[in-house]
């Protein structure tokens, strides 16, 4: 069996502070997983202070509460941001032309 990869994904202590303060909040250790691109095991060795036990949460300037786009809900989020990009692009090529005429 191949292992995959490892996503090279570290929380610093900054970001267990992070961690912590979302905990004390009552976001989902799921949610809190997601948002920085992790296994949620490194949250729950967080929340059980396996990990980064000395520090303290942060409870100003947290993320939002989750639940968070998922990758389908980003990669769709993505193409329909391009989509507009273009059509935006495409207006102001006509706009562009139509101020040359005059």
């Amino acid at each position: 069996m191949v292992k995959a990869a490892s996503s090279g994904i570290h929380l610093t202590q900054h970001d267990a502070a992070i961690v912590k303060g979302m905990i004390s909040r009552g976001d989902r250790q799921h949610d809190i997983a997601s948002w920085f691109g992790v296994n949620g095991g490194r949250i729950a060795e967080i929340s059980t202070g396996n990990t980064f036990s000395g520090i303290e949460p942060i409870h100003e300037d947290l993320p939002p509460p989750g639940p968070y786009l998922s990758g389908k809900g980003s990669t769709e989020s993505t193409k329909a941001l391009n989509a507009v990009k273009n059509e935006l692009e495409h207006l102001l090529e006509i706009i562009n032309r139509a101020l040359k005429t005059q």
